[in-house]
């Protein structure tokens, strides 16, 4: 079952553990499972991405539509059923709000339209003031899991080669 990620999966791998300078295999396997057909996100989490306006939003916009998907007419459909869900659930109309308007709403939507899983660093809460991935995932019965959790189940390896030559002068 193809993976969508969320904009804090990228975003916390190259500010903590899987650095873009230091860590190119993590990347590296997201190309591969990319070509493989494993491994998406959306056009909105690229949207957010470019909007921080680094060596994250570059790497993200060479990606293109192959990686961060564009809506379609599934995914256009599940939206409905999916607002419904979330206004029924007792959140407070700013919260509504907000989620309606963010990359997490077409996330979920999109896992639920194509039967993806939906990878995220959120866990799930029961605040009424902010709504999170895992809750709407549980809601409308979709699988959620942590990028950790895919890394493990896909069996990613990053293994460390050869160590570049260092020349002291």
């Amino acid at each position: 079952m193809p993976y969508l990620l969320d904009a804090n999966v990228f975003i916390q791998a190259k500010n903590l553990h899987y650095g873009l300078d230091f860590c190119p295999a993590f990347w590296d396997w997201l190309l591969d499972a990319n070509a493989r057909g494993l491994v998406y996100s959306i056009e909105k989490v690229g949207d957010e991405l470019d909007a921080v306006a680094d060596e994250l939003t570059a790497w993200a916009s060479a990606r293109g539509p192959g990686f961060f998907l564009k809506p379609d007419t599934a995914m256009l459909t599940a939206l409905a059923p999916l607002s419904s869900w979330v206004n029924g659930q007792g959140y407070e109309p700013a919260a509504v709000n907000t989620f309606l308007q963010v990359a997490d709403y077409y996330l979920v939507a999109h896992a639920l339209a194509h039967k993806h899983v939906v990878v995220t660093h959120e866990v799930p809460s029961a605040s009424t003031k902010k709504i999170k991935i895992p809750n709407v995932c549980i809601g409308v019965d979709v699988k959620c899991m942590t990028p950790y959790e895919m890394l493990r189940l896909e069996r990613a390896r990053f293994v460390l080669g050869a160590p570049p030559d260092r020349r002291t002068v």
